[in-house]
């Protein structure tokens, strides 16, 4: 395909991703690398989606979240997998402006769907910690549902105006996409929107997503902090930390490769460097989130424990 020729196009009808660059066997390697941690994510986050169902003891809020984030960690690594793959064993890709779309449209739900289940998670730990005498009355199973569907309800909503607004005046100029998987940046600068309009509107729908939601975080942990210094044992503090401790490693290690992909202005950075980021946030996080989880969680452990021993 003339790459000349197709960024002298008016309109674009598909588009051309151009994936990693570097030799044959490097790419072949990392093939093999992402299809292992693919698996292993599936395998792990499954593990976890298990349990919450087969297991009484983990039928709380606290698992009910949980179980959601392994849920939106599986979509959000399949949504863009294929893509990996199909660009790792080939050196680009063609893909219908549609399809783009539409992978757009699905990684883009399940990364600000994950920023709103940690946020509920935050806010669950809070009331378990900090009113823990009312916490039951409060968090109870019709409330977690309730707060889980109007995070996914306005998720589809930022969506849907993102992409209607991108997407509504079509794409035009080169169609080449220096990237691994249709995301914001690159179809952005292809779109025949507006491009300050796009990023005032940008600005406006990651308030609720992205900055409100960490406020939230820190809000909560910070009381969380405060409410287990006053805890007068050593044990008591200890086992109150613990069950925060996995959820805000989880949080920080998300929202720091959030910030490096999104934030951090990606101009004066390698392509490949963007694409490793992206590669990490899409595929090696939803493997991360189960694990930590699993390693530090005693409840998971005795659940997991016991479905071993009645399966054997």
């Amino acid at each position: 395909m003339n790459n000349t020729n197709n960024c002298n196009r008016t309109r674009i009808t598909e588009f051309l991703l151009l994936g990693f660059s570097g030799s044959h066997t490097l790419k072949d390697l990392l093939f093999f690398l992402c299809i292992v941690i693919y698996i292993m994510s599936l395998t792990v986050n499954f593990m976890i989606i298990g349990l919450y169902l087969g297991s009484r003891n983990l039928r709380s809020p606290m698992y009910f979240f949980l179980s959601h984030l392994s849920v939106n960690d599986i979509m959000l690594s399949t949504s863009v997998g294929p893509n990996v793959f199909d660009l790792l064993l080939s050196d680009e890709k063609t893909m219908s402006v549609s399809a783009c779309v539409a992978q757009y449209s699905a990684s883009g739900f399940f990364t600000g769907a994950e920023c709103l289940v940690l946020t509920l998670m935050a806010y669950d730990r809070y009331l378990a910690i900090c009113h823990s005498l009312h916490y039951i009355n409060i968090m109870t199973s019709r409330q977690s549902l309730k707060l889980l569907t109007q995070s996914c309800f306005l998720m589809f909503l930022i969506t849907l105006t993102s992409v209607t607004a991108m997407s509504y005046s079509g794409f035009c100029g080169c169609n080449n996409l220096d990237c691994i998987y249709c995301d914001y940046s690159p179809l952005l600068e292809v779109s025949c929107t507006d491009i300050y309009v796009m990023e005032i509107l940008k600005t406006i729908l990651a308030m609720p997503v992205v900055v409100l939601p960490l406020l939230i975080v820190i809000s909560s942990y910070t009381n969380i902090i405060l409410s287990i210094l006053r805890i007068s044992t050593s044990t008591g503090r200890q086992k109150a930390f613990s069950t925060c401790i996995s959820h805000l490693t989880v949080v920080c290690t998300y929202y720091g490769i959030l910030i490096a992909k999104y934030v951090i202005p990606s101009k004066g950075q390698s392509s490949n460097n963007n694409k490793i980021i992206s590669l990490v946030y899409t595929m090696v996080t939803p493997l991360f989130n189960p694990i930590i989880y699993s390693v530090r969680n005693q409840e998971i452990q005795k659940a997991l424990r016991k479905q071993i021993t009645i399966r054997l």
